[in-house]
């Protein structure tokens, strides 16, 4: 009966094992990374409608928006991008296999958005004209990365 039950408990436990490695397919990590980018695109959406005057101005909002752009620009990224999660290996993602090939340059973009972001943190409470150049340098960092690191929309 012993033998029986400690056959059982290792056929269980290489099961569970076999069954945790078969469902390692990074959907944790592609919500996080999805997540975050959302996170930005909502504040600054807020941002570029106060620089645009498509929405009254508010300074207390404009620095929430702009904290939070600081906030998500520290988040350590590695974690997010495991290898195996481009869109040539995995589907519901445009992540090109680029920021893997190239990841110090992907990183130093990321950087680049951390760095705008600080700019943006520093001025957004100082009135709608202090916002406008300040949303070009953040655009320009997510095109900069967008254009080499992310698959166009199909």
């Amino acid at each position: 009966m012993k033998k029986k039950l400690a056959f059982a408990i290792a056929f269980t436990a290489l099961g569970c094992s076999t069954a945790a490695l078969a469902q390692d397919d990074f959907t944790a990590q592609l919500k996080a990374r999805q997540g975050q980018f959302r996170i930005m695109a909502i504040n600054v959406g807020i941002l570029g409608g106060m620089a645009q005057g498509k929405m009254d101005y508010d300074a207390v909002a404009a620095q929430a928006a702009a904290d939070t752009l600081v906030a998500v620009s520290m988040i350590q990224q590695g974690p997010m991008w495991p290898a195996g999660t481009d869109n040539m290996a995995i589907d519901g993602t445009r992540a090109q296999p680029t920021i893997w090939e190239q990841n110090d340059d992907f990183l130093a973009k990321w950087g680049d958005f951390g760095a705008a972001a600080l700019a943006m943190q520093a001025v957004a409470s100082g009135g709608k004209e202090a916002l406008g150049p300040v949303m070009g340098q953040i655009g320009g960092t997510c095109k900069a990365c967008h254009d080499m690191h992310r698959a166009p929309a199909n």
